[in-house]
């Protein structure tokens, strides 16, 4: 499998366009300078009559850019039937977004900008259809780390070329240093962050996003269709919350309000998503689309406007052996506290009536784009599920994690298990609502399928967990294959895990059911790999609500790349 061009994927070279762009009178103001176009196109946040559009222009002097975009029916370069200018500079670090309306629902676009002479490469995107129950494919993903090796992921995407969207979940970057975590592999690879240190600063965020777009697999990726992005924590810092971060130091990195603020400036510029509507905070990103009669997508912010403080089961591993009853104790305690929100009360405000306004209007199902693992799990219970030999293999750290589950506590506090009244009080919206919740969630570089019940026993949704583009997951720093039948084992919502490999979930969006295909890519650490399908898991409707998670046989069709 050959690396994919901009002109073998969409078929029109810079001569087409450039051809196309000398008939096209946009107003633009005449620039001098010279441009390049290094960092790709992509559309995002499509609706049914609008779509946004972004690139970047890169000058060789520094100064206002006057940037032209065009858009038209996809394949036809010279049938323009929309076009414009924007004049980009330092102040937006040079991005270009455009919100291009009075579009037809359901339709594919081609689209393209220049600069003088200088033409970017074409994009595909596509507008949501207005009605009816058409099969919709997404691509989701998640936890694209630079230094752990190569994005064979999205290049694996662009490759099928067969979604309608793509949803990534999160961490688009990681803001550590060269000498953080997936330091030591993108030494071996040649492949680390730039700039060197930590992102603290807007240039530093800057840099660090035109790190990322100058891979070729993310930029060709973006090129075949829309995407619809949240972000999670790394877009900020480590374990973020409302008012700070688990890697956020501010007697040495300052305050931390100035550092969320510049991390979501950089965001807003660097990807094509649309900036909050007016009288929200920058941050308050949560919106929903609806994609015909079939579904309503929520893409949901739960890191920076209203999650609670960090709780952690540190000082549990700390205490002395005969007080880690006790001290857990505490901490569910302190978990459990009602007060306690992940998305904010004002966002679950408007989730409940938003999921209300879904199902009266009759469509099939709710999508939840969710950062982190909703699911009720517990850690299984290593000492006893493994052998000595390998229990001797566990180091302390992966010890004293695995071992939570003795003091009744869920796996991961950073997770929707450190919010259960929260977590309660969505589902209770959901049932109340008569909605069949389809929850899509990134994070945890593990692929996951769930059943999601209320407290009562009910069956509110299942979930979707895909693994991650690059970062490392369970199974790297804990390289047994029995923790995947050790989980599902310990844990009756959870009907699928695997903690190896890297790659997506091609999910597909149904009248009647949803489907859930893990692919997997051999490695990352090459640009060599082929692709396989793990797992394929269905969930269908009931007349009165949902069924959950039944696996399929998978077709383990190989691809070389």
């Amino acid at each position: 499998m050959s690396r994919l061009t901009r002109r073998g994927l969409f078929g029109a070279g810079a001569a087409s366009l450039a051809a196309a762009c000398a008939t096209t009178g946009t107003g633009a103001p005449k620039y001098e300078g010279t441009v390049a176009f290094k960092h790709g196109v992509a559309s995002g946040d499509p609706t049914q009559d609008a779509v946004i559009l972004w690139t970047r222009a890169t000058p060789t002097t520094d100064g206002p850019v006057p940037v032209n975009w065009a858009i038209s029916p996809k394949g036809n370069s010279r049938d323009i039937i929309q076009s414009g200018y924007m004049v980009t500079g330092p102040e937006r670090d040079y991005t270009v977004k455009v919100d291009v309306t009075g579009l037809e629902p359901g339709k594919e676009y081609s689209y393209w900008f220049w600069t003088g002479q200088t033409v970017s490469g074409a994009g595909v995107t596509r507008t949501l259809p207005a009605t009816g129950l058409d099969d919709f494919r997404m691509a989701v993903v998640s936890c694209s780390n630079w230094p752990f090796g190569f994005f064979n992921v999205y290049r694996e995407i662009a490759e099928r070329n067969n979604v309608h969207a793509v949803i990534h979940l999160g961490d688009y970057i990681y803001e550590y240093g060269v000498n953080g975590y997936g330091g030591e592999i993108g030494k071996r690879l040649g492949r680390n962050h730039e700039p060197s240190h930590e992102c603290l600063t807007l240039a530093d965020y800057r840099t660090r996003y035109a790190q990322y777009r100058s891979d070729p697999d993310l930029q060709v990726a973006h090129a075949i269709a829309p995407w619809f992005c949240t972000w999670d924590d790394h877009e900020s810092a480590n374990n973020s919350y409302r008012s700070g971060a688990g890697n956020h130091q501010p007697e040495t990195e300052g305050d931390w309000t100035a550092r969320k603020a510049q991390a979501v400036q950089a965001y807003l510029e660097w990807i094509p998503v649309r900036d909050p509507v007016p009288g929200r905070p920058r941050d308050a990103v949560f919106h929903k689309v609806d994609i015909g009669d079939l579904a309503t997508l929520f893409l949901l912010e739960s890191r920076l406007i209203g999650r609670s403080d960090e709780i952690t089961y540190g000082e549990i591993g700390l205490a002395a052996p005969e007080d880690r009853a006790r001290v857990a104790a505490e901490v569910k305690a302190k978990i459990e506290d009602p007060s306690r929100t992940m998305l904010g009360m004002e966002q679950e405000q408007w989730l409940a009536e938003a999921l209300a306004e879904s199902t009266r209007s009759g469509r099939r199902w709710q999508v939840l784009g969710n950062q982190v693992t909703m699911a009720k799990v517990t850690n299984p219970d290593l000492e006893k599920g493994l052998s000595a030999d390998q229990w001797a293999q566990v180091p302390p750290g992966s010890r004293r994690w695995y071992e939570s589950g003795k003091y009744g506590l869920e796996w991961n506090p950073d997770a929707w298990a450190g919010f259960p009244a929260a977590r309660e009080r969505l589902y209770a919206s959901a049932r109340s609502a008569g909605a069949r919740i389809v929850t899509l969630t990134g994070d945890t570089h593990t692929a996951w399928g769930n059943d999601l019940h209320d407290k009562d026993g009910y069956l509110v949704g299942v979930e979707f967990g895909c693994t991650s583009v690059s970062s490392n997951g369970a199974g790297d720093s804990l390289p047994l294959e029995e923790l995947n039948w050790l989980m599902t084992e310990a844990n009756d919502e959870v009907v699928y895990y695997n903690a190896f490999g890297r790659g997506f979930t091609l999910l597909t969006l149904s009248a009647d059911r949803v489907e859930g295909e893990f692919v997997r890519v051999s490695t990352v650490r090459t640009p060599e790999y082929y692709a396989s399908t793990d797992a394929v898991l269905v969930a269908s409707r009931s007349e009165t609500g949902m069924r959950g998670l039944v696996r399929q046989k998978a077709t383990r069709e190989v691809v070389a790349g």
